[in-house]
């Protein structure tokens, strides 16, 4: 099966225009196919503070009203979004910049109502692997920013975890599949304060140990469970690593 990698990077690395543009060169040296999933969360606070609208977050997740929304919608599907298509056509990468609205690739459903009220937010629900495959054939590089739909006419802002990992999940059974999360840290550390104590290899039953002992807490537990599900679901291999190392050669690999 062909190799496709799928790298899912935070809002600070593509906000930057340095680390930027050192991130797509890096991606543009991945061989095979490839698709960048990014976040944006930094720019669209800072507009709409400009804006004069309030963001407010609850675990590290937005709650997006009306405002917030067309807030997120210009930021993640415009401004992010398009930086990071015309930086890689600059290195004859063939971007093709999308929401999961375009030609209807992620399908979601507004997040239901609970203990919280996230507002405009999406829970995925499908993910269209035939039209991505037929894309990632042709040549595309596909940049996917977190808006999806409803199909009733709705954007929804969505989690970007969440969609590289639900993408990964759906392009499993086509391709053989490495999703790479970037964030600031090495990987996932045995001590916060250590950068260099990166635990190379966790595999489920460590999860769990990790998790009791205090070691994984916080918004790590998500990005490791989703992480486990994609592996779960037939992806062949996860890794958590620094931005700066998108190739994968380093950092945590979930087995």
């Amino acid at each position: 099966m062909e190799k496709l990698t799928i790298i899912k990077v935070g809002g600070k690395i593509v906000e930057e225009e340095q680390s930027l543009r050192q991130l797509l060169k890096d991606f543009s040296q991945i061989e095979g196919f490839k698709i960048l999933v990014h976040g944006g969360g930094r720019s669209a606070t800072k507009l709409a503070e400009r804006l004069g609208i309030e963001s407010r977050m609850v675990d590290g997740r937005r709650i997006t009203d009306k405002e917030t929304l067309e807030v997120v919608t210009m930021v993640y599907g415009g401004l992010v979004n398009k930086n990071i298509v015309a930086g890689l056509q600059a290195l004859d990468i063939n971007a093709l910049g999308l929401t999961g609205a375009d030609m209807n690739i992620i399908r979601s459903e507004k997040r239901p109502v609970k203990d919280i009220d996230y507002g405009y937010v999406g829970d995925v629900k499908e993910v269209n692997a035939e039209t991505l495959s037929t894309l990632i054939r042709q040549g595309v590089v596909i940049v996917l920013a977190p808006l999806t739909h409803d199909k009733q006419g709705n954007i929804l802002n969505t989690n970007a975890d969440t969609m590289a990992g639900e993408t990964a999940k759906a392009l499993a059974g086509k391709f053989d599949v490495r999703l790479i999360y970037c964030f600031e840290k090495k990987g996932v550390l045995m001590d916060e304060n250590d950068d260099d104590s990166v635990i190379p290899d966790i595999d489920k039953d460590t999860f769990g140990q990790l998790v009791r002992d205090g070691i994984v807490q916080g918004g790590m537990i998500p990005k490791l469970e989703n992480a486990f599900d994609a592996i779960s679901k037939g992806v062949k291999e996860v890794i958590i690593t620094k931005a700066t190392e998108i190739k994968g050669n380093t950092g945590t690999k979930i087995t």
